[in-house]
């Protein structure tokens, strides 16, 4: 992986702000490399396969197309990886954690519940 940009004080708040908007406004968002279609590595291809498996909306970001993102994501969150999941605006983590949330049935319950 490339060195991720380093990013001003500003886009920092600018990043987060969105962020929050996003997982306010979605139950599921998956901060990936790629987008759902056409998924840019197997940990992003693997968590896209989950959520479609669950059958529930959920909202994808390409942080290839904005590194910025994923630079001010990684502070956020002290996740320096991706994918980056939040489930009901919580950061549940990576692919590991939401595939082991939906092999337990955890994940159904919570996005279906």
């Amino acid at each position: 992986m490339a060195t991720l940009p380093e990013i001003t004080e500003e886009q920092f708040s600018e990043y987060k702000a969105q962020v929050e908007k996003d997982i306010k406004e979605h139950a599921a968002v998956l901060y990936m490399r790629g987008v759902p279609e056409a998924p840019r590595c197997g940990f992003s291809a693997r968590s896209v396969a989950v959520f479609e498996d669950v059958g529930v909306p959920y909202h994808a970001v390409d942080l290839d197309s904005d590194r910025g993102l994923w630079k001010a994501l990684t502070r956020i969150n002290d996740w320096p990886t991706s994918p980056q999941i939040f489930i009901k605006g919580e950061f549940v983590g990576g692919c590991d954690n939401i595939v082991e949330m939906w092999e337990s049935g955890e994940l159904q319950q919570i996005l279906k519940g």
